[in-house]
């Protein structure tokens, strides 16, 4: 692959590379001297489940594994304990050693769906910086002015607006620039958010001598609503470890516009295809639902194999144009022995929702059904004997059986 194509890959997509010049003199000499470069991305296992909006980052990463290079794939298990300040108008509660270690084994579990195992070099960023002791941390942060730090917008709105920000918030940007020290990474990937804490490492790395990185900032993938930032406490992700019915109907829930960046982002197509897909799309020689199922198919490929991907096909095109259940759903046994019981309580007992109250909005806001028939009161009694088939909105359906 000659170096403008690697440039067209990494570029699809990207929000901003600095510097774009920096970046065709390193794959130039990597092309010559057969040397891959360091690709870093580094994620704080701060939760246990991974969604398609952190898969961007890592799909770019697999586009560079395919180029190639030496992809680093840095779990900030020591920064994760501390809590990056980003884009928070307060300081965040820290994680425990035991809560980030847990996140962090889950996290090599899900990444390896994208990257290949073998040509992946996963790396905890507690290896160099548990080490560091009390003269190092005062050198590293002399590398580094109050003022500069106060430009981050985050810091300077909590400062104006009287809120506080710890002493080791500051600290933060310093420790995750000194991983691309530590690494001698030569490109690193991260969000638009993450801008000036990766603009920290290109300035850690001049201090230490070595060749600054080039950056390379990925938008946030916007969630299910086409609006917000894909978030599970939003309610607008697509978790790559969810049953692939449930995958493959989110997909086809999206808007065209936001499938067409989902493609862009997300997608193995090729840069060809994807222009030939969008004018397609636009001009009505391509159905956009043709085009979402052809985007649903690939993702549940990816994370749960093609025969799952075919019968999410297959089972959404039943539920939504047949108007019938899937053949297969999870089957639920409850010990529940109370004779009947309030439905809402059923479907929390069942995990189908968090709590009663959760049960109870979901069938207000007529999202329930039980054997095909919506439920609309919400203090509904069901047997506690038998089975019943329950949907939860429009593409969860679980089979609830009572055994005493």
């Amino acid at each position: 692959m000659t170096v403008s194509e690697q440039l067209a890959i990494i570029k699809r997509g990207a929000v901003e590379i600095l510097v774009e010049k920096e970046l065709q003199e390193k794959l130039e000499k990597s092309a010559s001297s057969g040397v891959p470069l360091k690709i870093k991305a580094g994620f704080d296992p701060t939760a246990p489940d991974l969604h398609l909006g952190h898969t961007v980052l890592l799909h770019k990463m697999r586009q560079f594994q395919q180029m190639g290079h030496e992809i680093l794939f840095l779990i900030g298990d020591f920064t994760g304990m501390i809590g990056d300040p980003t884009g928070k108008s307060e300081t965040r509660k820290p994680l425990t050693r035991e809560d980030v270690l847990k996140n962090a084994e889950t996290y090599k579990e899900q990444v390896f769906k994208i990257l290949d195992p073998d040509k992946t070099k996963v790396v905890f960023n507690s290896e160099w910086l548990a080490k560091l002791n009390a003269s190092d941390m005062i050198t590293l942060a002399s590398k580094y002015t109050m003022a500069r730090m106060m430009e981050r917008e985050d810091f300077s709105n909590r400062f104006a607006n009287q809120l506080p920000i710890s002493i080791h918030e500051f600290l933060y940007p310093l420790i995750q620039g000194y991983d691309s020290v530590a690494l001698k990474a030569d490109v690193e990937l991260g969000g638009t958010d993450q801008k000036f804490n990766l603009l920290v490492g290109r300035e850690l790395q001049r201090e230490w001598g070595q060749v600054p990185q080039t950056v390379i900032t990925m938008p946030l993938l916007e969630g299910l609503d086409g609006v917000n930032k894909m978030s599970k406490s939003l309610g607008n992700y697509i978790g790559i470890n969810e049953p692939a019915d449930e995958i493959f109907g989110k997909i086809m829930s999206v808007s065209d516009e936001l499938m067409i960046r989902y493609y862009e982002l997300l997608s193995d197509m090729s840069l060809s295809d994807l222009d030939s897909l969008r004018s397609r799309v636009k001009d009505g020689s391509l159905h956009p639902m043709e085009a979402k199922k052809q985007l649903g198919r690939e993702m549940v490929a990816r994370y749960h194999g093609t025969s799952a991907a075919a019968q999410a096909e297959e089972n959404f095109t039943k539920r939504f144009r047949d108007n019938q259940t899937p053949d297969e759903m999870p089957e639920i046994i409850l010990g529940m022995d109370e004779g009947k019981a309030l439905l809402c309580k059923v479907l929390a007992q069942a995990e189908l929702v968090k709590s009663n109250s959760e049960g109870r909005r979901a069938i207000q806001q007529g999202g329930v059904k039980v054997n095909g028939e919506k439920v609309s009161d919400e203090n509904l009694e069901i047997a506690c004997s038998g089975a019943y088939i329950i949907q939860i909105g429009k593409r969860r359906f679980a089979k609830v059986r009572f055994e005493k």
